[in-house]
């Protein structure tokens, strides 16, 4: 006799917290993309994968707070990046949380309509899912190339040409993907010490 068995995960729980169009626009598109979607109600539900504030400057900081402290691993803040700083600025936990914060929320795809701001939202989400390796269990995962750390998100990154890269002030730096690449290249200060 054969059995296959096939695993029935849940979708990925994204919370979003508003009733702007922004929000209601991603609550729409979450379901089409095979994730939950919830309005936040005050509390988190423990399996939420992400958390999206929305509120377009309403009650932001305590919605931020606890997804941080609850180490939801994609939290987004619909705001400009000047507007963002300030938010981040006001809320009372340590640098390294609040460097988790993605806001601008989303991935920089030109996005103009709530809808499409939404799908750079849900791009961005999947884009910074941990990934399964593939490798088999007991595989020596050690890398074969130097790496060295990306200096925005401080990936470890195989120093090799495919790699992506840029020189500045006579150092080569190395990232994870195209959005670090473009915050560096946009403000190298922030980065280099």
């Amino acid at each position: 006799m054969e059995i296959f068995l096939e695993p029935m995960i849940p979708a990925p729980l994204v919370v979003v917290a508003g009733d702007t169009p922004i929000a209601r626009a991603l609550l729409d598109l979450v379901g089409p993309l095979g994730h939950a979607g919830a309005s936040y109600a005050g509390t988190l539900p423990g399996d939420a994968a992400a958390v999206v504030v929305a509120t377009h400057g309403r009650d932001e900081e305590d919605v931020l707070v606890d997804a941080l402290r609850a180490n939801v691993p994609y939290v987004g803040l619909v705001a400009s990046r000047k507007r963002g700083e300030s938010v981040l600025g006001a809320i009372d936990v340590c640098a390294s949380m609040k460097a988790r914060v993605h806001t601008p929320a989303g991935l920089d795809i030109g996005a103009r309509t709530p809808e499409e701001v939404a799908l750079s939202i849900l791009a961005e989400i999947i884009f910074t899912r941990p990934r399964q390796s593939g490798r088999p269990i007991g595989e020596d995962t050690s890398p074969s190339a130097e790496s060295a750390i990306d200096p925005v998100c401080g990936m470890s990154v195989a120093m090799v040409d495919a790699s992506l890269h840029l020189d500045h002030e006579s150092h080569r730096y190395w990232f994870c993907g195209s959005g670090c690449l473009r915050a560096f290249a946009a403000d190298p200060n922030a980065y280099v010490s």
